[in-house]
């Protein structure tokens, strides 16, 4: 087991991380299982890393989700409690707070918004309301402007972008909504989940749209010439076919005009958020399936205007996936490397950046102001079982390292069971940390404890 001690590790603990055994995996040992996981438990994997495809056979070994056990409850660092915030959901998924402290769910399966409120320092919401029904597969949620009042919430469904009129403290929308884009690509069906951010001047409106299918397997056939003239007019990498505007992040202005391709090749970007240091916008995003348990590392990075992220020519960097062999050779060396690869399958779904207000009573430690976290919903095509917990992206002066540190765990009950699958992650009006998780449909509360 390749493992290297972290000479900083007295530091960050005394600036608020618990680091567990200080050391990071690194190599080979970086892969692992849920067995490794525990709070503070760190994770390093390069691109160098990769073993080749088809090192191991394809596995699929979907989790039976069990209902928590008696006494269960996810680890968290010390110094931290956790605490089960809200149950009776219908299939949370994308959490985000309001300005004024209410807390949005999007409860996709069913078709709704939800909004739950709570004092600060509550343990459970004291108002629950519906804000939204009869919406196509609800998920990405977005408050307009993204300073100051909002005045709009905007929510993204399975293949267009809506808006309601909101003033603060609004539990129920007051109208219809409003179609700012009426049809985000041609086709439906595959990845169905949209996410949706704001810059932070306001300027420009991402839209996160994941492909219609694992790797492009039934993609007509395009010589490279046919390919470049078709891109042309579009973005490198930009695909066609039933894979028209999918597996890309689209920008928009906010009423929807001026519509453009930012970034492709990004297979599913199911979660996005822009930094508050220096503005980027990040993807948390699910690879391919199909190359063996260790192949390729899913990935949170931040995205570059125009860059080309592979799918489903290439994966992290130059590798050319071997069942489009030849297809794209003028590609291979336009491929951006995502900033933090994360163990194959473990299904990131949504990121977010700990931003606590001044005075919050729940802030955490000064020193995960401006951290990164990201849930991990869980594997299937693995047959070592990955994710299922939260980690937090090691960053030093607001630049990712590539590491990334567990920070809860204990979801997995065994080898075929598991009790939580994270999806939803947002920073509350106090400073505490809501994760939502769609395997028992709750809520979880995460908050400094003395």
């Amino acid at each position: 087991m390749n493992r290297v001690l972290l000479p900083v590790a007295a530091l960050l603990f005394a600036a608020g991380f618990t680091v567990a055994g200080a050391e990071t995996l690194q190599g080979k040992a970086a892969f692992g299982d849920w067995r490794q996981d525990r709070p503070g438990q760190s994770r390093l994997i390069r691109p160098s890393d990769l073993p080749p495809p088809g090192a191991t056979r394809s596995a699929s070994a979907s989790p039976g989700v069990i209902q928590p056990p008696a006494g269960a409850m996810p680890q968290v660092p010390a110094g931290f409690k956790a605490e089960r915030f809200a149950a009776g959901l219908v299939n949370p998924r994308v959490l985000r707070v309001a300005p004024n402290g209410d807390i949005f769910v999007a409860e996709t399966a069913a078709g709704r918004i939800r909004v739950l409120r709570a004092p600060d320092g509550a343990a459970h919401p004291t108002l629950t309301e519906t804000f939204a029904t009869g919406l196509d597969g609800p998920f990405g949620i977005a408050f307009y402007p993204p300073q100051g009042e909002a005045r709009f919430v905007y929510v993204a469904t399975e293949n267009a972008v809506l808006r309601f009129a909101y003033r603060a403290g609004d539990m129920k929308a007051a109208g219809r909504p409003e179609i700012v884009v009426p049809q985000l690509s041609p086709e439906t069906g595959g990845h169905s989940t949209r996410d949706i951010a704001f810059s932070a001047d306001g300027k420009r409106m991402f839209v996160s749209v994941g492909s219609a299918s694992n790797v492009a397997q039934g993609l007509p056939r395009r010589s490279v010439e046919e390919a470049r003239r078709y891109e042309s007019s579009r973005a490198p990498g930009a695909l066609w076919g039933d894979e028209t505007d999918r597996a890309l992040v689209l920008a928009f202005d906010p009423d929807g005009k001026n519509r453009r391709i930012f970034a492709t090749g990004i297979r599913n970007c199911v979660g996005l958020a822009v930094q508050p240091a220096g503005g980027a916008l990040w993807c948390a995003t699910n690879e391919r399936d199909g190359l063996g348990d260790d192949l390729p590392p899913d990935y949170a990075t931040s995205v570059r205007e125009g860059g080309f992220y592979g799918w489903p020519w290439y994966y992290i960097g130059a590798n050319e996936d071997p069942r489009h062999q030849g297809a794209r050779p003028d590609l291979k060396d336009k491929v951006s490397v995502p900033d933090v690869l994360i163990q194959p399958h473990s299904a990131p779904l949504q990121i977010t950046f700990y931003q606590a207000r001044a005075g919050a009573p729940s802030a955490f430690p000064v020193a995960y102001q401006g951290a990164a976290f990201v849930t991990l919903h869980g594997s299937w095509n693995r047959a070592r079982r990955t994710g299922y917990k939260v980690v937090r992206l090691e960053m030093r002066d607001g630049r990712p390292t590539g590491a990334y540190e567990d920070f809860l765990t204990g979801f997995v009950r065994g080898p075929r069971e598991v009790w939580g699958r994270p999806v939803g992650i947002a920073v509350a009006h106090d400073g505490a940390l809501l994760v939502s998780e769609d395997g028992n449909d709750t809520i979880w509360r995460i908050a400094p404890h003395s």
